[in-house]
């Protein structure tokens, strides 16, 4: 049992899933030379193992009642340390179906949820737009009301999981003049007549990413998710319950990197000694283990609070800022200490296929989506702000 999960932040239940998850992925072994197949395969090795049971509700196929941030912050550490894109693989479950867990209709919640749990349907959410990332409200993909149909127009992009889901959680306008207040949510079946999402997008460390364009894609009025123009506020708290669980991805690529060096520091001979034995390598190692127990606390509070708090009122404004500074924290500090192991590592960390070389790639992302490190710090700072007036 790693050390952290003993922590007071976490429940017996809670070491027990952690226990079990460690066990179980360290069996595993996935060819992820292909992104795509790879995800396909590890939803349906995570389905078959009970583990995205933890992404939906019990009353539809989950383990337990409610999604618990603990339990995704645990499952997502310890899959981003073996294969982030296992963690991508899980983490997607939840997020492209969390908006149904929220505010779907029990008919929407019985048709998706339980195969997300099971690992049959791959789902996505679609939020994003060329002109429209940190700026929500300034998406223009837009839906028309049309008889007993919805008439989606426009375009998403840098969509997770897009090209191989099952189905998109997809927010539009449908009032364009109302800014955010006029962003509505949709559940869009991926062969939804109308939909392309054949549009992939290569980035640096490769995952299934696709640009999606709604060309007249037609969908039943009862596609419409949660209220009509509460689509902005049902986007905030999905990303709200899956915040911390970013950074406790990037606490697992981070622990990683750190075990990494010590065992590489140990073995490396030079001058007559190893590398663990001077004092500059015993300060760099210092820093890394500081850096990522500051970043784990502020992260276990956060889904802490999340899970025992509430999430309304202050509850939820106290979370919101607990799960800013989780995220900035432990994405920042995860991405310098896989550069500082990397660095330990000299040419050999730079060495395609040396798996700091993939983390390197991999955490850059983790800065960016849901909610770019400067989003955090402006949440951040306006809580204090309010705080202090």
């Amino acid at each position: 049992m790693s050390a952290q999960w003993e922590l007071p932040f976490f429940e017996p239940r809670h070491r027990e899933l952690a226990q079990s998850l460690a066990d179980w992925i360290a069996d595993q072994q996935v060819d992820e030379t292909d992104d795509r197949a790879a995800c396909r395969t590890w939803v349906r090795l995570l389905g078959d193992a009970g583990w995205l049971g933890y992404c939906v509700p019990s009353a539809f196929g989950g383990h337990w009642d409610t999604l618990d941030s603990r339990a995704l912050v645990i499952i997502r550490e310890t899959l981003s340390r073996f294969s982030p894109l296992a963690d991508f693989a899980f983490a997607m479950q939840g997020l492209g179906s969390g908006a149904i867990s929220l505010a779907g209709t029990p008919a929407q919640q019985l048709l998706y949820l339980p195969k997300v749990a099971r690992g049959e349907a791959i789902a996505a959410f679609a939020l994003s737009e060329p002109q429209a990332g940190s700026d929500v409200a300034g998406m223009q993909t837009h839906a028309v009301a049309e008889s007993n149909a919805y008439v989606l127009k426009g375009v998403k992009t840098w969509i997770s999981n897009g090209g191989i889901a099952d189905f998109y959680v997809v927010f539009a306008k449908t009032d364009v003049n109302a800014g955010a207040r006029g962003i509505s949510a949709f559940i869009v079946d991926a062969h939804s007549p109308g939909l392309d999402d054949s549009t992939h997008l290569q980035v640096m460390s490769p995952h299934p990413l696709a640009t999606l364009h709604f060309n007249d894609c037609h969908i039943p009025s009862h596609a419409l998710l949660g209220d009509l123009h509460g689509g902005f506020k049902l986007a905030m708290r999905t990303l709200d319950i899956f915040r911390a669980s970013v950074a406790g991805a990037a606490l697992g690529m981070g622990r990683r990197a750190l075990h990494d060096a010590v065992t590489y520091s140990r073995s490396r001979a030079m001058f007559g000694a190893h590398l663990a034995d001077f004092q500059l390598t015993q300060a760099r190692l210092g820093d890394m283990a500081a850096l990522l127990d500051a970043a784990a606390l502020l992260t276990y509070r956060a889904a802490w609070m999340r899970d025992t708090q509430g999430s309304d009122g202050a509850a939820a404004a106290a979370y919101t800022h607990a799960a800013a500074m989780a995220k900035l924290v432990a994405t920042e500090n995860a991405s310098r200490v896989i550069d500082m192991a990397l660095q330990m590592h000299g040419g050999l960390g730079v060495l395609v296929g040396n798996k700091l070389e993939a983390l390197y790639r991999d955490i850059r992302s983790l800065r960016i989506y849901e909610g770019a490190s400067e989003v955090q710090q402006l949440i951040i700072g306006k809580s204090v702000l309010k705080a202090s007036s």
